[in-house]
Protein backbone atom coordinates (compact mmCIF):
# COMPACT_ATOMS: atom_id res chain seq x y z
CA UNK A 1 0.00 0.00 0.00
CA UNK A 2 1.22 3.05 -0.57
CA UNK A 3 0.52 6.58 0.62
CA UNK A 4 -0.36 9.42 -1.71
CA UNK A 5 0.87 12.98 -0.94
CA UNK A 6 -1.93 16.09 -1.43
CA UNK A 7 0.13 19.15 -2.20
CA UNK A 8 -1.57 21.79 -1.18
CA UNK A 9 -0.95 25.87 -2.39
CA UNK A 10 -0.68 28.62 0.12
CA UNK A 11 -4.29 30.30 -0.89
CA UNK A 12 -5.93 26.64 -0.16
CA UNK A 13 -4.00 26.49 3.47
CA UNK A 14 -5.10 30.35 3.73
CA UNK A 15 -8.47 29.47 3.39
CA UNK A 16 -8.17 26.42 5.46
CA UNK A 17 -7.00 28.83 8.85
CA UNK A 18 -10.21 31.18 7.92
CA UNK A 19 -12.76 28.12 7.89
CA UNK A 20 -10.51 27.17 11.01
CA UNK A 21 -11.01 30.82 12.71
CA UNK A 22 -14.57 31.95 11.36
CA UNK A 23 -15.91 34.94 9.96
CA UNK A 24 -12.90 37.56 10.02
CA UNK A 25 -11.35 40.68 9.07
CA UNK A 26 -7.82 40.92 7.32
CA UNK A 27 -5.97 41.60 10.53
CA UNK A 28 -7.38 38.92 12.15
CA UNK A 29 -6.62 36.24 9.89
CA UNK A 30 -3.34 37.81 9.20
CA UNK A 31 -2.40 37.27 12.39
CA UNK A 32 -3.94 33.71 12.90
CA UNK A 33 -1.37 33.07 9.02
CA UNK A 34 1.40 34.34 11.85
CA UNK A 35 2.25 37.73 9.75
CA UNK A 36 3.18 40.59 12.33
CA UNK A 37 1.19 43.43 9.62
CA UNK A 38 -2.57 43.31 9.03
CA UNK A 39 -1.82 43.52 5.35
CA UNK A 40 0.77 40.25 5.04
CA UNK A 41 -2.42 38.83 3.40
CA UNK A 42 -3.72 41.26 0.56
CA UNK A 43 -2.12 39.60 -2.19
CA UNK A 44 -2.94 36.51 -1.58
CA UNK A 45 -6.47 37.67 -0.87
CA UNK A 46 -6.11 38.69 -4.32
CA UNK A 47 -5.29 35.38 -6.12
CA UNK A 48 -7.95 33.79 -4.26
CA UNK A 49 -10.81 36.06 -5.66
CA UNK A 50 -8.84 35.85 -9.27
CA UNK A 51 -8.21 31.92 -8.90
CA UNK A 52 -11.23 30.97 -6.78
CA UNK A 53 -14.08 33.06 -5.88
CA UNK A 54 -16.58 30.80 -5.53
CA UNK A 55 -14.79 29.73 -1.88
CA UNK A 56 -14.08 32.97 -0.30
CA UNK A 57 -17.46 35.48 0.56
CA UNK A 58 -16.75 39.04 1.08
CA UNK A 59 -18.63 40.94 3.43
CA UNK A 60 -19.27 45.11 2.72
CA UNK A 61 -17.56 46.98 0.12
CA UNK A 62 -15.81 49.33 2.65
CA UNK A 63 -13.43 48.48 5.18
CA UNK A 64 -13.65 47.03 7.52
CA UNK A 65 -14.40 43.93 5.29
CA UNK A 66 -15.64 40.55 6.67
CA UNK A 67 -14.41 37.47 5.06
CA UNK A 68 -15.49 33.98 5.42
CA UNK A 69 -15.08 30.63 3.74
CA UNK A 70 -18.00 28.11 1.73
Amino acid sequence: MTLQKMFRTYEQMCLDKLKEIGRSSVAEWSMAMGYRSSNGLIKVIKRIQKTMPEKLIIYYDRKPRLYEVL
